[in-house]
């Protein structure tokens, strides 16, 4: 097979995903791989790309190799995908895959973002291969490797492939009104303010809308920060640069940007309309940059809320990623309000919830998506705490290294518990007393409240 390989990591030649495409290369060549730089290029790209389509229509199998930043590909790969799907040609039959490697942290909603704007196209869809950065440096890592390519190779031989998704219904926008009445206007307080992140352009006058009923609802300021209008030099190239200092290998500033124009808010409101099944390529842009601070949740226990223009409803997988983003962050999801149904009760009911969890410094305990990413994030800082310094002391400060080795009582309390349990006669004795003795605690609490 002639095989075009899409390289979308900022690091071009330098990137960790890529080796595993020139090993690949080695133990397969009766296939040609041909490699083109994408996110390293894309601003080459974006005046013209007619070289790399032409290679890509000759090619009978696209891979996507790029690392996974922040939930999803970079912002760079955004950026491609998006002039991918408005450029004109027709890659409809053309199979394709991706390979990654990330630490694991919402590696799936990249490769699930991936393969929707891939059906979007009408490609055929082989399920891509997510390794960790260090596989290939493994025997297990390597056979796996390999064995994904036969994987492939076999699926391509007998033509099969991903199903694409139902098509869904495009809804209407249901727009705005902002001719309100006296008494639903809110009395604005200084206690509080939310600042309004959002990338919205001139000509998006519904999203402009949907802001302003925002801000005429929530009884709280507001602050507005258009980051089209930040003179960012570049997305996030993943140079570990920040990771001891905290500075940005870039002089743009936006580290000072982000903590005092943004950071600095009582609540952070993210506005944008849905491009190519994310927030579009400006946000993602923004979202990577903000690697400046590391892992470390930095904005933890503000509420965030959504002001989202689209269908949201059928975006499963970025309702995954925006749900997965607070839950990481620390951070209390007050809702997502969108223009599907009705608009104002939307904007309204997350205004208003916003507000209560301001008032009441209400925030809700880590689900799956917070509990299991910051677990991620716990083992890889501690490993590397010699690198990633100022990740390490805001772990370490937060107390987010709750490693379970580090409470031995229990874990000798269980070994005694499983030596009685291991006694057929005296677990029939101990069983009562040992759920009692599991809920007394509990009950304490109750007695004495």
């Amino acid at each position: 097979m002639r095989i075009a390989v899409l390289n979308g990591s900022p690091k071009g030649k330098n990137s960790i995903t890529l080796q595993t495409v020139f090993y690949l290369e080695k133990h397969f060549p009766d296939h040609q791989f041909h490699i083109y730089p994408v996110s390293s290029r894309i601003r080459t790209l974006e005046k013209d790309m007619t070289n790399l389509l032409n290679a890509m229509e000759e090619a009978d199998l696209l891979i996507f190799s790029y690392p996974v930043y922040t939930f999803m590909a970079p912002s760079q790969l955004h950026r491609f995908m998006e002039l991918l799907k408005t450029c004109g040609r027709d890659f409809s039959g053309k199979y394709v895959t991706q390979i990654t490697t990330s630490k694991h942290f919402y590696d799936v909603t990249a490769h699930r973002y991936m393969e929707e704007n891939f059906h979007d196209l009408g490609m055929k869809v082989v399920k891509g291969l997510s390794a960790d950065m260090e596989d290939l440096l493994t025997e297990k890592g390597r056979t796996e490797a390999i064995k994904f390519m036969k994987y492939v190779t076999w699926q391509i031989a007998n033509d099969y492939y991903e199903l694409p998704p139902a098509p869904h219904y495009k809804g209407i926008r249901v727009p705005v009104n902002l001719s309100m009445h006296h008494e639903e206007m809110k009395v604005k307080s200084t206690n509080y303010t939310a600042v309004i992140v959002t990338d919205c352009d001139k000509e998006d006058s519904h999203l402009q809308d949907m802001i302003q009923r925002f801000q005429r609802v929530f009884p709280f300021r507001t602050k507005i920060v258009n980051i089209r209008e930040f003179a960012f030099k570049g997305g996030c190239i993943g140079c570990l640069n920040c990771a001891s200092t905290g500075a940005c290998i870039y002089d743009d500033h936006f580290p000072d940007f982000l903590r005092n124009d943004i950071l600095t808010g009582s609540a952070i409101v993210y506005a944008f309309r849905i491009r190519c099944h994310s927030m579009g390529w400006h946000m993602k842009q923004y979202d990577d940059r903000q690697f400046c601070n590391g892992h470390r949740t930095v904005s933890m226990g503000k509420p965030v809320g959504y002001l989202i223009s689209g269908d949201y409803r059928y975006e499963e997988n970025l309702r995954t990623v925006i749900e997965a983003r607070a839950q990481a962050g620390g951070n209390y999801l007050s809702g997502v309000a969108t223009d599907e149904c009705d608009t104002d009760q939307s904007i309204d009911q997350m205004a208003a919830s916003l507000a209560f969890a301001l008032e009441e410094g209400y925030t809700q305990p880590q689900n799956f998506y917070g509990v299991g990413g910051i677990r991620i994030f716990r083992d890889l800082i501690y490993l590397m705490r010699g690198l990633m310094k100022q990740d390490h002391r805001f772990f370490k400060e937060h107390g987010f290294y709750d490693f379970p080795q580090k409470r031995p009582f229990t874990a000798l309390k269980m070994y005694l518990v499983g030596a009685l349990f291991s006694n057929e006669k005296l677990k029939h004795k101990i069983r009562p007393q040992i759920n009692e003795g599991m809920i007394s605690p509990y009950k304490k609490v109750i007695k004495e409240k």
